[in-house]
């Protein structure tokens, strides 16, 4: 059976798996695979999911960032809040990256779902 290619002629998989890109901006990788692929549903998944939580979580991050700037009260809280956004996002990147390389459609809760409706199923 041969293997599903997609519009950037790559395996469906690996295109999937691309989506994800690099950790923090895996958003961006998310929307250039989205805009590229019109016709794969799976790779379309996978990249809207990736672009809306990754942004999500980078406009999450880029608000606590300032709000460390400009507070001195909050400073503990905030910072230990930041690292455990770090550190879930992080483990929500590599299941992503490896589900989708395994073919398999892994769906962040409440996003995977809203990515689903967005998409039509």
């Amino acid at each position: 059976m041969a293997e599903k290619k997609t519009a950037l002629g790559l395996p469906e998989n690996t295109t999937a798996a691309l989506a994800y890109g690099l950790w923090l901006y895996a958003w961006v990788g998310g929307l250039a695979i989205f805009l590229l692929e019109k016709d794969n549903k799976f790779v379309r998944f996978h990249a809207l999911q990736s672009t809306i939580f990754f942004g999500v979580l980078m406009i999450l991050e880029m608000l606590l960032s300032n709000l460390l700037m400009g507070s001195w009260t909050f400073f503990s809280f905030l910072r230990l809040l930041m690292q455990i956004i770090q550190i879930g996002g992080t483990i929500v990147w590599i299941v992503c990256l490896v589900k989708a390389y395994q073919g398999e459609k892994f769906m962040i809760p409440v996003v995977g779902e809203f990515v689903e409706k967005q998409l039509g199923k």
